[in-house]
């Protein structure tokens, strides 16, 4: 087994006077690692840095292979073509897309190189599973360097539809590159009936229903939505340390006093909706059912992308919000918003599941949102409500959260109402049938899933 990711499964952290690397948290690394460790496989990927060490090297038994990136390439591919012509379209558009032939070009010479790396590790009979939008041509042209290989490919976020696809100069080149996989996993039925339509109408392959015959061979195309190592996170949440972190939270916000506590989490990224959701705060508090004193938001918006103008706009725009409700609605001692602009370690990010009496996940289009898996893993006595929005993958499989239209202020503020004098037998209810979705499908079923449609 190989796996192929933009991103190498570890990270350059200081230990004491030296640099070392260790394992990167997240959902797929925990999935994948035991997994490359029993075939003696590696994981190929860039570590992230301009200066990169290029090398094979091991980690905690696991090897990784570092595929160099330079600065150039880092502004082209990744932060040009995947980030700024690719990840808009993608999302619906929310922001214009930016589409230059230098950065295509970039995006082909990266690829080439990621399926150079793979095919080193490769023999005959093996496995590989490409992960993502940075790598779309990778199938294709590892499939030429390896043809003896199984090769599968998922990718973490929507597939647009062909009207936005369509807008790209080099769908062709991305739709053949995609179907050099024998197996393409899409997050829902969406983003397959997506992918399909682009396939039919941009790509060289002849159709029948969900598969692609292409050079001879069958290319399927499926649904497989990724989830979350829940057993990790029910853990997490029993700790003592973790309880008490999390009731030391819920008395900082003074909810002894039946104030409920509303949490936001997300990366500071403009899919997120942030800034629909505060202004879905400011009409609740505009319409004066509730105050300050009912209920208050934390909202933690994790940095991201921070040199790149939209997101610089963003989070003055967010920030200047936030002043806004809080110099408007506020008392000395007592605001209704309480903005962090952090990264949460683990266990913190944890406590904050466990204190906040409603979770509000509402991006404006989403693969997945595994925050939301997240929330209903960690409220292991069925408390909580979670408010969702329909455009995050996740709203196809936790049908019992509360569902809004994530650009309807009104109906996002009036979801708000409702969650916050909702009965508990009701909220219970609802929360159990979010968590028996995430404790039937974690990602070590979303893994095997995948791997026994490849194989087959």
């Amino acid at each position: 087994m190989v796996v192929i990711a933009n991103r190498l499964p570890v990270r350059r952290v200081r230990r004491g006077n030296k640099n070392v690397w260790e394992p990167s948290p997240g959902g797929l690394v925990t999935a994948m690692r035991p997994i490359l460790t029993e075939s003696g496989g590696c994981w190929v990927g860039w570590a992230g840095m301009a200066r990169s060490p290029g090398k094979s090297f091991d980690v905690d038994g696991m090897e990784v292979r570092d595929v160099p990136i330079s600065a150039a390439e880092q502004e082209n591919f990744y932060e040009g073509f995947c980030n700024a012509t690719l990840w808009p379209l993608y999302h619906d558009a929310i922001r214009e897309a930016e589409i230059h032939r230098h950065w295509w070009r970039s995006y082909v010479d990266v690829n080439r190189r990621f399926a150079e790396a793979a095919a080193d590790a490769l023999k005959p009979g093996d496995t590989c599973w490409i992960h993502d939008y940075q790598l779309h041509l990778v199938p294709q042209m590892l499939r030429e360097l390896s043809p003896g290989v199984k090769i599968g490919f998922f990718l973490h976020i929507p597939f647009p539809a062909e009207e936005l696809f369509a807008r790209i100069p080099w769908r062709r080149e991305l739709i053949n590159g995609t179907l050099g996989a024998d197996v393409v996993g899409m997050q829902t039925k969406l983003g397959v009936r997506n992918f399909v339509r682009c396939a039919q109408r941009f790509g060289d392959a002849e159709a029948k229903g969900q598969t692609f015959l292409i050079d001879g061979r069958p290319s399927r195309v499926g649904a497989f939505p990724i989830s979350i190592d829940t057993a990790h996170f029910e853990r997490t949440a029993k700790k003592r340390s973790v309880i008490e972190r999390a009731e030391q939270i819920r008395e900082k916000m003074h909810t002894v006093s039946g104030r409920q506590l509303l949490l936001g989490i997300d990366r500071l990224d403009y899919t997120k909706g942030i800034d629909y959701r505060l202004r879905a705060v400011q009409e609740v508090l505009r319409r004066g059912r509730f105050n300050a004193d009912d209920f208050a938001v934390i909202q933690v918006a994790v940095p991201s992308r921070e040199n790149v103008s939209d997101y610089i706009s963003m989070r003055k725009r967010i920030e200047e919000l936030v002043g806004n409700i809080n110099g408007e609605y506020g008392e000395p001692g007592r605001f209704p918003i309480h903005y962090l602009r952090r990264n949460l370690a683990f266990e913190e990010l944890i406590a904050y599941y466990g204190a906040a009496d409603i979770m509000m996940v509402t991006p404006l289009r989403d693969g997945m949102n595994l925050v939301a898996k997240e929330y209903a893993a960690v409220r292991t006595a069925n408390t909580g409500s979670l408010i969702l929005s329909e455009f995050a993958g996740a709203s196809q499989e936790l049908k019992r959260a509360v569902l809004i239209n994530p650009f309807d202020v009104d109906g996002i503020a009036t979801a708000i109402e409702d969650t916050l004098t909702m009965s508990k037998d009701e909220a219970a209810r609802r929360m159990k049938s979010l968590r028996s979705v995430v404790l039937k499908h974690d990602v070590y079923a979303w893994a095997k899933g995948f791997l026994e449609v490849l194989q087959s």
